[in-house]
């Protein structure tokens, strides 16, 4: 399986985002000198493609089976895609709080710490519909890794679209996650426009 082992604080200075959306608590400071170039059209469209790319972890080929998808669904393409993104299994592990950050949480999901309905799926790109439970396994729940998060996340803001009691072990998918619930800036149909050339 390919990874992508890019220095996180590095990368996303490259792309302009806040290591918050990722997860992480740390800013750089280092070399804050500014390069106002002027980018090309193509420049800005691979820019966002690359941002949303590096926020969901998913390579090339994969980000462009989802666009594939969201192409062929009915609405808006690029909020569609976004929305398919949300809907990966290791972003609401992280969206619900049960890790720090989405790399975090793929690797939990890798390793069989949850269950989807009451079943174990182990495949972080798993795409939850609504209703689904997304809990962790009952085995997990002693450990703990999953004890500490518990505590810290219980201050963490949930999208509109999870629902989680405080405390708890589980959270349900409500509805679709919508496009105001994205919590970070990208302008999608820059993405939409670099795939139809």
């Amino acid at each position: 399986m390919a990874k992508n082992r890019q220095p996180v604080l590095k990368r996303c200075k490259t792309l302009g985002l806040s290591p918050a959306v990722l997860g992480y608590g740390k800013e750089t400071h280092r070399n804050q000198k500014k390069f106002h170039r002027k980018q090309s059209e193509y420049a800005m469209q691979l820019n966002e493609k690359q941002k949303v790319k590096f926020i969901y972890g998913v390579l090339e080929k994969q980000f462009h089976a989802y666009y594939e998808k969201a192409e062929r669904k009915q609405g808006v393409t690029g909020e569609t895609l976004l929305q398919e993104l949300e809907r990966r299994l290791d972003n609401v592990v992280f969206r619900l709080g049960f890790a720090n950050t989405r790399r975090e949480a793929r690797q939990l999901v890798n390793h069989g710490h949850f269950t989807v309905n009451g079943h174990r799926v182990d495949i972080p790109s798993y795409q939850v519909k609504p209703g689904d439970v997304v809990a962790v396994c009952e085995k997990s729940r002693s450990s703990t890794k999953f004890k500490t998060l518990l505590e810290e996340q219980a201050k963490r803001l949930l999208p509109k679209w999870l629902e989680k009691a405080a405390g708890s072990f589980e959270g349900k998918v409500v509805a679709m996650p919508a496009r105001e619930d994205i919590d970070y800036e990208v302008a999608e149909h820059l993405i939409v426009e670099l795939y139809s050339k």
